[in-house]
């Protein structure tokens, strides 16, 4: 595997995660309460909180946290099955 190819893998994941929640919030908010709807709207967030770190001149603040959702899953999967089948 090239590092194009490898970088190329990584966009597409990320995008597909992206994409993948933006469209299981949006079906979710269409749907009527019940099973479906606890599937489209249920996402599980996994990281870390904020840390501030201030000095006297500079401060940084450092974050990151993922929401991940059942249609997020389902196209990150499909993007790697995707992937296999094309590149390799």
């Amino acid at each position: 595997m090239k590092g194009r190819e490898v970088t190329f893998l990584i966009v597409a994941l990320l995008l597909a995660a992206v994409i993948g929640g933006l469209v299981g919030d949006i079906v979710g908010t269409f749907l009527p309460p019940g099973a479906a709807k606890t599937l489209f709207t249920k996402s599980l967030k996994v990281g870390f909180d904020t840390i501030k770190v201030d000095f006297y001149a500079i401060s940084f603040t450092f974050g990151l946290m993922l929401k991940i959702n059942f249609m997020s899953v389902l196209v990150v999967l499909l993007v790697i099955v995707y992937f296999r089948w094309w590149y390799l």
